[in-house]
């Protein structure tokens, strides 16, 4: 789906994409309050609350709404910075030298592992209101799991990234970020190819000695560096390379696949200002189209094929790129159930058979209808639309089983050492 949304230009991801880069990046600032969460009753009545920088604020206004619970608030608050050192911790640990890395891994061992233990659920026990719970419980999408599977810590992490600059996006579109890591690459001699799948690892003596693409044609070189993901690493390597840390990725299973909704409207950046559209994002459970209390649980739609989907993420990010003022655009992204599309996964790009297609068509029609209900102004402002599903992320970005964010991100993961990144 390309980047939503990155930290607002002036935390630390902005900084380290500059200095790797040509420091030409620029981001352009979303609202204070960037993340919209959407509650969705089935009579269509709606409690609505926008998360936004600094998490302080966050605290200040929930308890505002919610005054009955502002010690289960400050509580939960609590929590959350714990999990979010914690989070930092581990990954420390994975960029250390393995032996630094053992030495810290014994030390902090047992208190990160009892604290990835922790599931966001489990964290929200002590809030009795289900709505606030559900507030506090939302925007899973960022990370592909519920409440009741998410570590705290995991969760800490992904809504710590915006807590110091907020969010962003970056001008010019999500193009820039290749265009300006680039030029680093291209100044210290060294070159980009795109289009060149790599169909093996080179493994000689027990080390990578290259790469050798779909085509046949062989890559050697003195330092192979896999970023291409743990399960097609795994995927590429000889049967017999290293088989204890192939078994123990393949341990872990893909996270959930995801559909798509590509939206093109007639209007311009402005005119979608004006009818109340700021560029945030919508988290959005529908319990209008489960005829069910709107529910973080229900972040998976489990029945595409038969069914409205439970929870919705839109993203405006055509509003966030004064480049593309003019066209702007919207993602509608629902998770899904890769099982209800694995019957079609043999066939080809361009080739699939009619009854993938009937199906895609339904899909396609039934999100647009959902995204219309939700968006009743823009309803009448959608000029193209378009669906990817988890075959079209398998086929150009390579994703295991569709997969949005790789392997799933179990408490396991997040401290397992096969995972340790190592560089030259």
């Amino acid at each position: 789906t390309g980047v939503t949304t990155l930290d607002g230009g002036e935390g630390s991801l902005a900084r380290l994409l500059n200095g790797l880069g040509d420091g030409t990046l620029r981001f352009q600032r979303l609202p204070a309050q960037f993340d919209l969460v959407r509650l969705v009753r089935p009579d269509g009545q709606e409690t609505r609350f926008a998360w936004g920088a600094p998490d302080g604020d966050n605290w200040a206004r929930l308890k505002t709404l919610f005054p009955d619970e502002a010690a289960a608030i400050d509580a939960y608050a609590q929590q959350y910075r714990k999990a979010y050192g914690a989070i930092m911790q581990a990954m420390a640990l994975h960029g250390l030298p393995r032996p630094a890395a053992a030495a810290m891994r014994w030390v902090l061992g047992g208190r990160l592992r009892q604290r990835a233990d922790v599931t966001l659920a489990e964290a929200l026990h002590g809030i009795r209101n289900p709505e606030l719970r559900a507030i506090l419980g939302a925007r899973g999408g960022d990370y592909g799991l519920p409440p009741s599977r998410a570590p705290l810590m995991l969760h800490a992490l992904v809504m710590g990234s915006y807590a110091e600059g907020g969010a962003g996006y970056p001008v010019g579109g999500p193009g820039r970020l290749a265009e300006s890591l680039s030029a680093t690459v291209r100044q210290a001699g060294g070159e980009l190819r795109t289009g060149a799948r790599v169909e093996r690892i080179l493994v000689e003596a027990g080390r990578a000695v290259g790469v050798q693409l779909a085509g046949g044609a062989q890559e050697r070189a003195a330092h192979t560096i896999s970023a291409m993901g743990a399960l097609n690493t795994v995927q590429a390597l000889p049967e017999g390379a290293a088989p204890a840390w192939q078994a123990g990725i393949q341990h872990y299973p893909p996270s959930c696949a995801y559909l798509t909704l590509y939206l093109g409207f007639d209007i311009d950046a402005d005119a979608l200002r004006a009818l109340g559209f700021d560029g945030a994002n919508h988290w959005i459970y529908d319990g209008s189209a489960t005829g069910a209390p709107p529910d973080p649980e229900a972040l998976v739609w489990r029945q595409a094929t038969d069914t409205d989907a439970g929870a919705l993420y839109v993203s405006f990010a055509g509003l966030n790129d004064p480049a593309h003022a003019a066209a702007p655009t919207a993602e509608v992204i629902s998770l899904c159930d890769w099982d209800e599309f694995a019957a079609w996964q043999d066939s080809r790009l361009g080739d699939r058979p009619e009854d993938y297609e009937a199906a895609k068509g339904w899909i396609e029609d039934r999100l647009l209808s959902q995204f219309k209900r939700l968006f009743p102004a823009l309803a009448p402002h959608v000029a193209y639309h378009e669906l990817s599903t988890p075959l079209s992320q398998a086929a150009y970005a390579l994703a295991p089983e569709g997969a949005m964010y790789g392997m799933a991100t179990t408490p396991e993961r997040l401290l397992d050492p096969a995972l340790h990144v190592r560089t030259p």
